[in-house]
């Protein structure tokens, strides 16, 4: 069997030896051109002017959390020419910070989500016009506010399998940079990356999601820390199926701790925690269908522990079990069944108000719910009722 290539950066010393996004990349390119390795991350902070482009069968390994990948400071700036759908180059007013290797993510007012382009800037043509190595998603128009800004994944991955990252610290240098939306970037993100894991990161202070996989399936994200990012926690999505989420923290971000977002299916999400953030503990919708939560600690969110989306029958998340959870001290209810959902099971968890006030409802069913079974849980100190059915 052929043995894998191992290769060291580090600050002061390694097979390569820097400290910012070029060096990490050289050693991930070198190993990924041999068909696969280990790249060590030596202890110290890389400054990242660009995404850790991944490739597969590389696993990217730091030294726990003394390796640091902190996110440089992001400028935004408006385009002075429309960028159409296919084209290959931005014009931008102000060019401070815009140069040659740096990302850029570009879209306008009708652009979000994955219409948004993230790309990288690979040549000059003159003072105020860049090329970029990705096709625009979409035209960016000047008269809706078309927009670049140099924000990206700090570790991103594209149309690979195989791919480890373990073991680091990903600093989104919140304060300094303009939002990056989370069906195009994250602190971590992967988009069609298949059979691949997450692991033993941390992910703080990203001005967007922290972890976000899409249109990924069989990925594991497995004791991982999300704190303090200005949008989700975790966020898989957009078909991806079978994936494994464990053990992981999602604390204190600005919106939901667990978003599943469309056709997340057959997944296992177990021993999490969800506190403090400001949406939702796990929010749950557009045909989120036949996942399993077990043993997820949910607690103190700014709105419901666990929220199904107000969804039509077809586009529902069903058959979806919940089964010993801990559920309390949420917004509103502990959990929320909107929308036409099926199927729902809750069973054998604890759901409870410990005596805040906020958790009024202990399970809210909503009208047009159907097949919903709650049996054998704790439910305790809900103002409103332990469990209620919508007239």
């Amino acid at each position: 069997m052929k043995e894998p290539v191992t290769l060291r950066v580090g600050v002061n010393g390694g097979d390569i030896v820097g400290n910012t996004n070029k060096a990490l990349q050289a050693a991930v390119d070198y190993v990924g051109n041999l068909g696969g390795g280990v790249v060590e991350i030596g202890p110290g902070q890389y400054l990242m002017g660009d995404s850790l482009h991944l490739r597969s069968q590389v696993t990217l390994r730091g030294a726990g959390a003394d390796t640091v990948l902190k996110k440089a400071p992001g400028v935004q700036t408006d385009l002075v020419l429309d960028g159409d759908y296919g084209e290959e180059q931005i014009t931008v007013k102000d060019p401070t910070g815009f140069h040659v290797g740096v990302g850029v993510a570009v879209r306008d007012d009708s652009s979000g989500g994955f219409h948004t382009t993230v790309a990288t800037i690979i040549g000059k043509l003159d003072n105020n016009t860049f090329r970029i190595n990705k096709p625009l998603n979409a035209d960016c128009m000047v008269k809706r506010n078309a927009i670049a800004k140099t924000v990206f994944p700090v570790i991103s991955g594209y149309h690979l399998e195989n791919v480890r990252v373990e073991n680091l610290v990903i600093d989104g240098n919140r304060e300094n940079n303009p939002p990056l939306n989370g069906c195009r970037g994250a602190g971590i993100f992967f988009y069609r990356v298949h059979s691949s894991t997450i692991s033993n990161c941390t992910v703080r202070d990203y001005n967007g999601d922290g972890i976000s996989f899409q249109q990924s399936s069989d990925v594991t994200v497995e004791k991982c820390l999300c704190e303090n990012n200005a949008a989700l926690g975790l966020h898989p999505g957009s078909g991806s199926q079978r994936p494994v989420v464990r053990g992981n923290q999602s604390l204190r971000n600005g919106n939901i701790g667990l978003f599943l977002c469309w056709r997340v299916r057959h997944g296992v999400f177990e021993d999490n925690e969800c506190r403090d953030n400001g949406g939702a503990g796990i929010s749950i919708g557009h045909k989120d269908s036949d996942n399993v939560f077990r043993r997820n600690v949910i607690v103190g969110n700014r709105k419901c522990g666990v929220h199904f989306r107000k969804e039509s029958e077809p586009m529902g998340g069903h058959r979806n079990r919940f089964e010993n959870n801990t559920i309390e001290d949420n917004t509103d209810c502990g959990i929320r069944i909107d929308g036409e959902t099926n199927d729902t099971i809750i069973v054998s968890n604890t759901i409870r108000d410990t005596g805040k006030g906020v958790q009024k409802i202990g399970v809210f069913i909503g009208k047009d719910a159907k097949g919903t079974t709650v049996k054998d849980n704790i439910l305790s100190g809900h103002t409103e009722g332990d469990v209620k059915n919508e007239e």
